[in-house]
């Protein structure tokens, strides 16, 4: 967990390769459902071309399906999933069925000035999606992508105003999820706004250790 700029899909990434445990993303789900042209990816993509969040059911089935494949069985880290207490309520309905469980939740805590300098500074090619920073990871050539030529853009959702509603949502969302998972002893909060390698050491010591400790 964390908001927008937090660095949850970098760090969940790192961390499955280094534990060996499936990484499941439900901005990628979604990605490959639209892809692959799936029921569930068309009904999603009608929201999505119309600039509106996935409902909750939908994200659920995508996330429940994933769950259910052979490499989730022996651990995986979810990211960007469960966002709000609905959610949560569902994962753990799901988990059940399947006979599995949360073992904890890892909220990376990051200030609004941290935020908004690491999103307002992305960059993102038009031609293969590839990613970019202007101060931490800044192309070759000024908003040419090195990988394609492509020109690079700045997404209407990484620009300072669109950033400081999306933190509110993400408050407003998140407050009673974090208190439910600290209700059932499972957080663990890591402040984010350092080095990525320090927090990713930081979380592998959390997770290296008694999990219920907060």
């Amino acid at each position: 967990m964390g908001p927008p700029g937090a660095g949850k899909g970098t760090q969940a990434k790192t961390l499955a390769v280094k534990l060996g445990l499936a990484h499941i993303s439900t901005g990628d789900i979604l990605r490959q459902n639209v892809a692959k042209a799936t029921q569930l990816g068309a009904q999603a993509k009608e929201y999505m071309n119309k600039g509106l969040l996935v409902p909750d059911e939908l994200v659920t089935k995508m996330v429940k399906d994933r769950l259910s494949q052979p490499d989730a069985a022996k651990g995986f880290i979810l990211d960007g999933y469960p966002r709000n207490l609905k959610q949560a309520e569902s994962l753990e309905a799901i988990l059940k069925e399947l006979a599995m469980g949360i073992d904890f939740v890892i909220d990376l805590d990051v200030d609004e000035k941290t935020v908004i300098e690491r999103l307002s500074g992305r960059l993102a090619c038009k031609g293969c999606n590839a990613n970019y920073h202007i101060k931490n990871m800044p192309p070759k050539k000024p908003m040419i992508c090195d990988n394609c030529g492509g020109a690079l853009y700045q997404r209407q959702d990484d620009k300072e105003e669109t950033i400081k509603k999306r933190l509110e949502v993400y408050r407003a969302e998140s407050s009673p999820l974090i208190e439910h998972f600290r209700k059932e002893n499972k957080l663990q909060q890591v402040f984010a706004g350092g080095d990525p390698e320090i927090v990713l050491n930081k979380i592998i010591e959390l997770v290296s250790h008694d999990c219920h400790k907060v």
